[in-house]
């Protein structure tokens, strides 16, 4: 009877950390699909602004207005306001005398949003060795070698900056456990980095804790904790993008419901723009066989990325684009070498090989597989990767092991990935 109960219980545990029937409501997210546009102004930046004349000095102006340009952008996506905030922090750093090691990773995580992540790196080391803010440096200096595919460096700038009861620590720590696969643990160290930022009762920190758990829950399959806390974000930033295509994601990917989430999204572009937006309405809509409009969305997401304004930000997409949506594998090849002098990280050398692969040039493939990718990251789109080449090669030992985890990636892959490779019988 003893084994009888623990049985029971055990099945509760899974039904609950699995959820399968869960369902989203409309009436939950509703109020924050007709949110009002995003202000790109305000009487503090015209403060600021009107202080700033073309051969100015004025430093602190200088600094704010970047900041207010940096907030228009994560607000409506507009590209050009990245780079009003790069103009005024660079002119920020040409003439500081003071501070100036504070402009300078200013300027440096706005070139991290550009994915200038070579420049960024400049910019932080002579922040650092400038001597002032080192722990800021430092934690800057682990975020860019993140993004380079540094791992060892990253490492040690993390354990230069470690202190479990700040937050800038925790959630690094939680990203260089996600980096390792083990979700678990990155989990538990964002709730606790969530738990710092609910203590100290910091809005933006909250904003910012709720919309990366929501993220891992997803991850870990937690689908009703995702939902939760992307509202959790929203009740805070009624106008938050990334928390309401969290959602849309949740509506599509769980619940197969693809009309609704193009609603979600299509209220998001109301006030908010970007590429990878119009991609993701394209890849519902085919799911949907709205052949017509998921070519329409594709046609958008092009025409919006030939702004030279987002530089190599779009990069991996393009790859991407060009290898599922053209035969132009030559293009997808320039692109995905292009992106791995960029940076050198196990996702950009998964598209190098599998740009290789569509070419045609199966062995080259495999040879970046074995020396850069296998082994090196648990991401469900480079698995993916992986077992289609591993597949083509007959090698049937490795292709059952990614099999099984791209299997159980699913909600993260999206049915119509899912259901192009069960189409090809991979599946």
């Amino acid at each position: 009877m003893r084994h009888y109960f623990l049985f029971i219980i055990l099945l509760a545990v899974i039904s609950c950390q699995t959820n399968p029937e869960f369902s989203t409501k409309a009436s939950d997210y509703e109020k924050f699909l007709s949110s009002e546009t995003p202000k790109t102004t305000s009487k503090y930046f015209e403060l600021w602004n009107s202080k700033i004349k073309t051969d100015s000095l004025q430093l602190l102006s200088l600094g704010n207005v970047a900041g207010e340009y940096a907030r228009y952008f994560t607000e409506n996506g507009d590209i050009q306001y990245l780079k009003k905030a790069e103009k005024a922090l660079e002119k920020a750093v040409e003439i500081a005398s003071v501070n100036r090691s504070g402009y300078l990773r200013a300027l440096s995580r706005n070139y991290i949003s550009q994915h200038r992540f070579k420049e960024a790196l400049t910019l932080a080391e002579s922040a650092r060795n400038l001597g002032s803010g080192i722990k800021e440096s430092h934690s800057l200096l682990f975020d860019i070698h993140m993004e380079l595919g540094n791992y060892q460096l990253a490492e040690r700038y993390l354990d230069s900056i470690k202190n479990m009861s700040d937050f800038g620590y925790l959630i690094r720590l939680a990203k260089w456990n996600d980096h390792k696969g083990d979700l678990e643990t990155t989990i538990r160290f964002m709730e606790k980095a969530m738990q710092k930022a609910e203590s100290a009762n910091n809005k933006t920190l909250k904003i910012w804790s709720y919309s990366n758990l929501a993220d891992y829950y997803g991850h870990a399959g937690r689908i009703a904790d995702s939902y939760r806390y992307y509202l959790k974000t929203l009740e805070l930033d009624p106008g938050n993008a990334y928390a309401k295509k969290g959602i849309a994601w949740i509506v599509f990917s769980h619940e197969k419901n693809g009309k609704e989430a193009l609603r979600i999204l299509n209220a998001v572009e109301q006030n908010f723009s970007s590429p990878d937006h119009y991609l993701l309405k394209s890849e519902i809509a085919q799911y949907m066989g709205m052949e017509e409009e998921a070519a329409f969305y594709l046609d958008q997401y092009f025409n919006l990325v030939q702004d030279k304004a987002y530089g190599q930000m779009y990069t991996s997409h393009q790859v991407q684009f060009y290898i599922d949506e053209t035969t132009n594998f030559d293009k997808a090849l320039e692109l995905a070498l292009e992106e791995v002098k960029n940076r050198t990280t196990p996702e950009t050398y998964s598209l190098l090989a599998y740009a290789y692969y569509k070419k045609g040039e199966l062995n080259k493939a495999m040879e970046i597989v074995r020396k850069h990718v296998d082994g090196k990251s648990f991401e469900p789109a480079v698995q993916l990767r992986l077992y289609e080449m591993y597949e083509a090669m007959g090698e049937k030992e490795r292709s059952e092991e990614l099999k099984k985890a791209v299997t159980e990636a699913r909600y993260e892959l999206g049915p119509s990935t899912i259901t192009k490779i069960e189409s090809l019988g991979r599946l």
